[in-house]
């Protein structure tokens, strides 16, 4: 999934594309609002993220542009501009969200997960990884037809994991997306909690899902 980042703070824009890419995604970045444009009249993007105040061309003309040429892609404003008027301003122009700065990156994920998921297939409710089921709706686990019984914070990291099968997820993104944007970075709570949850969801059976990826951080896969 390729996703446009029009942002001219070398910043922010930085710690989006870090953050989208760990999460699996491919990051195209623009600090000038007509190279953004150019690249989406002539590349497929699933999402586009662009600020309201660029150089060359500012993102609301971007957005007109890009609705003038009849692109439909998804566009979630991240911009400073957080008044009424400016939220008013930006949605009536074709844009599909609105995020103002300062921003926690977990609900800008969410957001472009929420846009992907509106423009493709309807939305998963359950998640599989070889023989573990996750049901989102009744928030129940089950592993060989066994019921495991989770945590809040077990479910919510679980949950993680089987979103990103196959993919590595950094220690960071789980304390962003599981605890909170602000918690004590040199807490132990990750890892007593992954404790816990292999406890319950791989110790009782022979095949292992969830694995440490040394000085990196995790990954859930069945056998390869």
């Amino acid at each position: 999934m390729r996703i446009l980042l029009a942002e001219d703070d070398k910043k922010t824009s930085d710690y989006v594309r870090t953050g989208l890419q760990e999460s699996g995604y491919q990051v195209e970045v623009f600090d000038d609002g007509r190279d953004a444009l150019n690249f989406c009249l002539y590349n497929d993007c699933d999402v586009v993220i662009l600020d309201r105040m660029i150089p060359s061309m500012d993102g609301l003309s971007v957005l007109k542009a890009m609705r003038g040429a009849g692109l439909g892609t998804p566009v979630i404003f991240l911009t400073a501009l957080g008044d009424v008027d400016d939220r008013v301003i930006g949605l009536s122009a074709g844009g599909d969200d609105y995020l103002v700065k300062p921003f926690h990156f977990s609900e800008l994920l969410a957001r472009v997960q929420a846009l992907s998921r509106r423009r493709g297939s309807p939305e998963q409710t359950t998640l599989v990884v070889h023989d573990l089921e996750l049901d989102l709706l009744t928030r129940t686990a089950k592993r060989q037809g066994i019921t495991i019984e989770l945590q809040t914070k077990e479910f919510s990291l679980l949950e993680v994991f089987m979103s990103n099968p196959g993919r590595v997820v950094t220690r960071t993104m789980l304390l962003e997306r599981v605890w909170d944007y602000t918690f004590d970075p040199n807490s132990t709570v990750v890892e007593t909690h992954i404790s816990r949850l292999r406890t319950k969801i791989d110790k009782p059976f022979n095949t292992p899902l969830l694995h440490t990826i040394r000085n990196t951080g995790y990954s859930m896969h069945g056998p390869r």
